[in-house]
């Protein structure tokens, strides 16, 4: 097989969830666990990082992942969805997994798929795991899918447990009480080994204590550990940070800017503590590089992309309650005086009535779809938004709305295209 033909046999044999949803999610870890054993237990193999959350995962782990790469670590990173290459999802130092292996892995556990029928999702984690072990990573970042207790990536038994923070998403599966995903996401809590908490709310605190206390894991509450303030957009976002341990202040720039990564760089700051004393020291200077240069170093993309000027195009993978209210309020924030024109799409096991309620009713929209099964289609978010009060035209294809968009909006104005991680990938 080709790549291309390799890549067409991974999407259209294998349940994907990202196309067909909760379809493709397994409730237990059996397949994972018989991949990994017919492969040699790969996760075993190298040393690693597990980061679960409901928004900013993918930021915080590209982030640490940086900073182990400039400090000279070869760093396995394990992400997803994709956006525009299935090879997004898995990178030594930056770089893109090779396309031979993904060949050579394709071919040689064809049998073993067809005996076990895994999802998509758990093949490319078997996959991933020994890509990391072939090439002796030093030290892998690993970003759980969906929740954490029954993600394929689970498996590990990682130096550092990371917990972004809990929010409202894929309640279907994770349960619908804050109490329940956060459960679902200490997860990931394993014996002894430290775990860093993000964010946390009265109703998620407990379950995490709770959950470090019969594994007898360290935790520890970034929000505790450091103060962010300053926050500033100059061509990057520039944030000062105070370690409330003595008080010592320091200056960052980061060219992710969104100001919701401001919480993502105390989580990451907090981890590094850790890895510090589990045998990955992190000089300032690489740490600060790695984060003002995480783009260029990881390949991170899709988190308050700028695209255009005058108008303003702004791309973001937002696309739940939490992550939708953070784009919003950076919206007003940045571009107080615009008119904004919103390019939306989203797929359809999400709450998509709570999520309209976030936005304005004065702005423009222009309503699309991905053009894959799970998507929800245009005109039904049309009927959903028009409910709401916030009217547009309906767009089979994002690349038409960002036109129609750009037609209307003047040279002052804002286009904000959000949603999904899946329209994303469909502009050109």
């Amino acid at each position: 097989m080709t790549y291309q033909q390799t890549l067409e046999y991974l999407y259209d044999q294998l349940p994907m969830f990202t196309r067909i949803g909760a379809a493709a999610y397994k409730e237990d870890l059996d397949n994972t666990i018989a991949l990994c054993e017919a492969l040699g237990n790969p996760q075993h193999k190298f040393k690693s990082i597990h980061i679960a959350g409901t928004n900013g995962k993918g930021s915080t782990s590209h982030m640490l992942a940086a900073m182990l790469q400039q400090a000279g670590y070869k760093t396995g990173l394990y992400t997803s969805p994709h956006i525009k290459d299935f090879g997004e999802r898995i990178r030594i130092n930056g770089q893109m997994i090779d396309e031979a292996f993904v060949v050579d892995f394709a071919e040689r556990t064809k049998q073993l798929a067809h005996d076990i029928q895994p999802s998509f999702f758990e093949l490319t984690v078997a996959m991933a795991f020994e890509y990391f072990a072939t090439e002796k990573v030093d030290i892998a970042v690993v970003e759980t899918g969906l929740g954490g207790r029954l993600d394929s990536t689970n498996v590990i038994t990682p130096l550092l447990s990371v917990i972004t923070n809990i929010g409202f998403d894929h309640v279907q599966l994770l349960g619908n009480t804050l109490e329940k995903i956060a459960g679902e996401k200490a997860g990931i809590i394993k014996q002894q080994v430290p775990v860093v908490i993000g964010e946390y709310l009265p109703e998620t605190r407990p379950v995490f204590e709770a959950k470090a206390i019969s594994m007898q894991a360290p935790v520890y509450f970034a929000e505790e550990l450091f103060e962010i303030g300053g926050p500033k957009q100059s061509g990057k976002l520039h944030l000062t940070v105070s370690d409330k341990s003595n008080g010592h202040a320091e200056d960052f720039q980061l060219d992710l800017k969104g100001l919701y990564q401001a919480k993502n760089l105390r989580t990451v700051l907090a981890a590094e503590k850790i890895l510090h004393e589990s045998g990955f020291p992190i000089s300032k200077a690489d740490n600060k590089y790695a984060l003002a240069n995480v783009k260029k170093l990881t390949g991170l993309a899709g988190r308050w992309d700028i695209i255009q000027g005058s108008p303003v195009i702004i791309h973001d993978v937002a696309h739940n309650e939490d992550g939708i209210g953070q784009v919003l309020q950076q919206l007003v924030h940045d571009y107080p005086d615009a008119g904004f024109h919103f390019v939306l799409g989203f797929v359809k096991d999400k709450d998509v009535i709570h999520v309209l309620e976030l936005f304005p009713k004065d702005a423009k929209y222009y309503f699309t779809n991905a053009h894959i099964p799970r998507a929800l289609s245009a005109k039904e978010l049309q009927e959903s938004a028009r409910s709401k009060n916030l009217t547009g035209e309906a767009f089979d294809d994002v690349n038409e709305a960002i036109d129609a968009a750009k037609k209307n909006a003047g040279d002052k104005d804002v286009i904000m295209v959000c949603g999904s991680f899946f329209i994303i990938a469909e502009i050109k």
